[in-house]
């Protein structure tokens, strides 16, 4: 009999039935589990589910009957795929899940800036309204999407669909080519720096990795001569922080919309903290991918991927 573990059951909504796998198993779930937790929790486990909980290389080392590593997410990250793949244990993941759901968060950041509904909100909460001597007012800047240049980084399928929807705004649209090269041997992208340097918005649709970790950092702002937006609803980790803060701050953008942050939730500390009254800056609390429709979704693909692992015919394997 297979024995499944999940260890951060909270990570799906409650409200998001998680069927069980179509063969005999035993079955357990963690709301949560913390690092030191790990290897006492999965002691036995061949099938270990996992959405943002560390599986490092002591911990895999000290798992001698674990066989799949089951990911409730695309990313990775958290996964010592080497040291798995040294213990011939499948990773899988899942893919292609959100990108409806994303794609119109990404809009949704992208409108609420471009309009300053914001802004209008609070000044109409504050009573502007009311002092104004005409019918409206015009204390925050109101741009159109058509005609202005979308520059996307990240060659996936949210990353496609963002250029779709762009196009579909009347916007030019744009796709960046990777940082320190030229465009791609096929002409579609555009080099990176001249992506920066002509967008009135760029959307981050890429991985997180040892090439892309700070990928927008002082030296790619002040490349930035239209004063973009500067969205992100990809990875925290991507944009140096305290320089797109200095960036807001100092007018080199015209404003930012986050969904992720490099540890997350943010600490206190955090630069993002000091600037969430801000009309210019909106932060979400990493849910672009959290529609119900597409959780749903995840959640039918995870235990589809178990199912395929059993039947000896595993799916979405990562690092092989």
């Amino acid at each position: 009999m297979h024995r499944i573990v999940f260890l951060d059951r909270a990570t799906i909504p409650d409200d998001v039935v998680l069927r069980r796998p179509a063969f005999e198993h035993a079955w357990q779930e963690y709301a949560r589990t913390r690092p030191d937790e790990v290897v006492g929790r999965l002691k036995g486990a061949d099938i270990a589910i996992v959405n943002k909980v560390p599986l490092t290389s002591p911990m895999i080392e000290a798992l001698p009957d674990l066989r799949l590593i089951a990911v409730a997410a695309t990313g990775v990250d958290r996964i010592d795929i080497d040291a798995a793949n040294a213990r011939r244990i499948t990773v899988c993941n899942v893919r292609d899940y959100a990108a409806t759901t994303v794609l119109e968060h990404t809009f949704a950041l992208i409108l609420a800036l471009r309009r300053s509904l914001a802004g209008y909100r609070r000044s109409v909460a504050e009573g502007a309204w009311q002092k104004a001597d005409q019918f409206c007012f015009f204390d925050h800047p109101i741009r159109d999407l058509a005609g202005a240049t979308l520059a996307v980084v990240g060659a996936g399928s949210i990353g496609g669909a963002v250029m779709r929807l762009g196009a579909a705004f009347g916007m030019r649209v744009i796709r960046a080519g990777r940082k320190g090269q030229g465009g791609s041997g096929d002409g579609d992208c555009t080099p990176f720096a001249e992506a920066l340097a002509t967008a009135d918005v760029i959307s981050l649709h890429c991985p997180l990795t040892e090439s892309t970790r700070n990928l927008i950092g002082a030296p790619e702002f002040a490349l930035m001569a239209r004063k973009p937006l500067l969205i992100n609803t990809a990875r925290g980790g991507l944009v140096d922080e305290a320089a797109l803060v200095t960036a807001l701050q100092s007018g080199r953008i015209s404003g930012a919309g986050f969904d992720v942050a490099s540890t997350e939730p943010p600490a206190p500390d955090h630069p993002f903290m000091a600037i969430l009254d801000r009309p210019d800056f909106i932060l979400t609390p990493h849910v672009a991918w959290a529609s119900h429709e597409a959780i749903t979704a995840l959640a039918d693909q995870l235990i589809g991927n178990i199912e395929a692992f059993v039947a000896r015919a595993p799916r979405n394997i990562v690092g092989r």
